[in-house]
C-alpha cells in the first residue's frame, strides 16, 4: 500500500528545533513535488514551505523563512522540515503532502495531492 508517513513531532520549549521527517512507502518521492503544511485548532490548513521534484527549488511561508528548511534524501525516500526558533504560534499539527508534478513547488493546501500524511503533533510551549 502506498503511503505517507510523517515522524518527527513532539512538545518542545520556544526557541527550540524540531526535525519532521514525510517517509514515503510504496512509491518514490523523486516524481513528486513536496508540499508541507500545518493546521492550527480552529484553523485553516496552511502551507509552510514545498520543494521540487529533485530538490530544485524550495518556498516558504513569510513567517517561517529563516527559521524553517525543507529537504529530501532520495536514498531515504523521505523529506524532511527542520524547524528552528520555534515560537508558541508554530503549534498545529503538521503534514505533508505529495504532488504528481515535475514543475511545482506545492505551497497551496488546495492543490489535487494524491498522497497526504496523517500529521504530526507540534507543540511549542515552556
Amino acid at each position: 500500500q502506498s503511503q505517507l508517513a510523517e515522524s518527527g513531532g513532539g512538545l518542545v520549549q520556544p526557541g527550540g528545533s524540531l526535525r519532521l521527517a514525510c517517509a514515503a512507502s510504496g512509491f518514490s518521492l523523486d516524481e513528486y513535488g513536496i508540499g508541507w503544511f500545518r493546521q492550527a485548532p480552529g484553523k485553516e490548513r496552511e502551507g509552510v514551505a514545498c520543494i521540487r521534484v529533485n530538490g530544485d527549488g524550495t518556498e516558504y511561508k513569510d513567517s517561517v523563512k529563516g527559521r524553517f528548511t525543507t529537504s529530501r534524501d532520495s536514498f531515504k525516500n523521505t523529506v524532511y522540515l527542520q524547524m528552528n526558533s520555534l515560537k508558541p504560534e508554530d503549534t498545529a499539527v503538521y503534514f505533508c503532502a505529495a504532488l504528481l508534478s515535475f514543475h511545482h513547488c506545492p505551497l497551496s493546501p488546495y492543490l489535487d495531492f494524491t498522497y497526504w500524511g496523517q500529521g504530526t503533533q507540534v507543540t511549542v510551549s515552556s
